[in-house]
């Protein structure tokens, strides 16, 4: 099954809601840095991440963006470039949903 590596970026105006989000970004991928995480997902599984992070947040207060980077092992994993001390860790493969 192909899978496509996202970026999944947010901004939540409640610390309730914030949490909530982040958890449901937990599930789903590998957290970047605070508010940002790269998920390796099929096509079902960002429609679960979507209706997950919509049951959780405000749509009219929060924001939430998902940017679909292409196929997880090829231009998903070659467009990353970090500046600065900090490298992180990309995921190689596979879901992360628990």
């Amino acid at each position: 099954m192909a899978r496509q590596r996202y970026v999944v970026a947010y901004d939540i105006r409640d610390e309730l809601r914030l949490r909530r989000v982040a958890n449901v970004a937990k599930d789903y991928g590998h957290r970047l840095q605070y508010s940002v995480f790269v998920c390796d997902l099929s096509d079902t599984e960002l429609l679960w991440l979507k209706h997950d992070l919509g049951a959780v947040m405000n749509q009219g207060e929060d924001s939430v963006v998902i940017i679909d980077l292409g196929p997880a092992m090829t231009r998903g994993q070659d467009c990353f470039e970090f500046i600065g001390p900090r490298q992180y860790d990309l995921p190689q493969s596979g879901p992360v949903i628990w």
